[in-house]
């Protein structure tokens, strides 16, 4: 059973990242299951750390990402949004190159907190990352902005 209360509209959820870090660093979402959002992520000159290797903050970025639009879109956004609360990252390898991919799966959606966990692989699928998102449930502060509602 999905549980998404919002539509898996991939353009539309991609549209939310125009003019943000995520543009910047061409984080795209592209997959959703019934309780799962995976996207990907370039390792390219702005996601390397000065030896070449995949900045294990990227793969943060990634991480929240792909948590924090997940968490939304298991809320109805006019009543409720979820923030960052905490973010752990184990950073297992570290690719030069290629692209990396993200998968965000709920482990937790409760009433005032979610916990996410993301495994983000190289394109071999070997793990690159593996991270967990809490993410607070608040009331929604004067309605969804524009360009998250339905």
């Amino acid at each position: 059973m999905a549980i998404w209360k919002q539509p898996i509209d991939l353009a539309r959820i991609n549209g939310w990242s125009r003019g943000t870090m995520m543009e910047t660093l061409d984080i795209r979402i592209i997959d959703a299951g019934d309780d799962w959002l995976r996207g990907t992520m370039p390792v390219d000159h702005r996601t390397q750390q000065p030896f070449g290797l995949l900045h294990g903050g990227a793969s943060v970025v990634l991480a929240e990402t792909l948590g924090s639009t997940a968490a939304l879109l298991t809320l109805d956004v006019e009543k409720e949004v979820a923030v960052g609360l905490d973010i752990n990252a184990n950073h297992i390898r570290g690719p030069r190159s290629g692209l990396v991919t993200g998968t965000a799966k709920a482990i937790h959606l409760g009433r005032t907190t979610q916990v996410w966990e993301i495994r983000i692989e190289d394109e071999a699928g070997k793990l690159v990352c593996l991270a967990r998102l809490t993410m607070a449930v608040i009331p929604s502060p004067g309605g969804a902005p524009g360009n998250l509602r339905s």
